[in-house]
């Protein structure tokens, strides 16, 4: 029933692909034409429509979307009442402010008067009370970098690497939080029975491509002398996954590790005995 749908908004712009892929990954087709704004989603209960991440923080305010994708950082910039339902942690970003190395005093901003520019006012404006500055605020509308130094003396703006404000001259001073792409949702939404629950299938799923990129399958077979003492290293999710060998010769054993201690539990193993050891990508874990 149309009262029923869920209405998400999907980001234009940088997070785009990385969100369309995590949605693909999830089971989640979109089928879109090259200037289409309303793709078709193949969960029947999901009617979508492509916004800029501001606009979205905006309409999920509002309440004209029940759900969708956007940046920490404009959610706290725009202070709105939302959810945060999921931190997919993609596109992460820290934003920070920053000056040009000749301006700083033993890398700290001078005690003097100073014009600090940003696109983010409310998150800056605070800041600026926060560190007690005597500074003039000044809005900018993308481009920030090349302000200082003739139009400003320190900007305040989002950097995944620092490597474009160090191209323009330009120093960290400070950080003023860090941000990913996350999923918000509209209170108001959450307080229907019915959609509640589409919306966390729909997280429960997205989530689950989350958890799977941050473990691998590991497989190794084992002598019946040895299986203890291998299976005390592993670093599973709950307990292993063992089975027989033919002929009663040892046993297979299986397990979704981290990938992240990849490096350190192979050698543990083949030092245990372990052989035959195979690792295969995940492409979903729902536990």
């Amino acid at each position: 029933m149309l009262e029923d749908m869920i209405h998400i908004a999907l980001p234009k712009g940088r997070m785009q692909k990385s969100v369309f892929e995590l949605l693909n990954h999830a089971g989640i087709d979109i089928r879109t034409g090259a200037r289409n704004y309303r793709p078709v989603l193949s969960l029947p209960w999901l009617e979508a429509k492509i916004l800029k991440p501001q606009n979205i923080i905006e309409m999920l305010h509002v309440g004209s979307r029940d759900i969708g994708f956007a940046g920490a950082d404009w959610v706290a910039e725009l202070n709105a009442e939302l959810v945060e339902l999921l931190d997919t942690g993609q596109d992460p970003v820290s934003l920070v402010a920053a000056a040009p190395v000749e301006l700083l005093e033993e890398g700290k901003l001078p005690k003097a008067k100073l014009v600090v520019a940003s696109e983010y006012q409310r998150l800056t404006q605070n800041w600026i009370v926060e560190r007690g500055l005597d500074a003039r605020f000044v809005r900018t509308y993308g481009a920030t970098e090349v302000f200082p130094p003739e139009d400003a003396d320190c900007i305040v703006d989002n950097t995944a690497t620092g490597a474009t404000l160090r191209s323009n001259g330009l120093e960290i001073v400070d950080e003023l939080m860090r941000s990913s792409t996350r999923l918000y949702a509209n209170p108001r939404v959450l307080e229907s029975p019915e959609k509640r629950e589409k919306i966390e299938h729909l997280v429960m799923v997205v989530k689950s491509v989350l958890e799977a990129r941050q473990r691998v399958m590991l497989e190794v077979n084992v002598t019946n002398s040895l299986l203890e003492g291998l299976v005390k290293i592993l670093p599973c999710m709950r307990e292993p996954t063992i089975s027989q060998l033919h002929g009663e010769q040892g046993y297979s054993v299986k397990a979704a590790v981290p990938r992240k201690k990849l490096a350190s539990v192979i050698p543990q193993i083949k030092a245990l005995g372990g052989t035959d050891i195979v690792v295969t990508r995940l492409e979903q874990i729902v536990p």
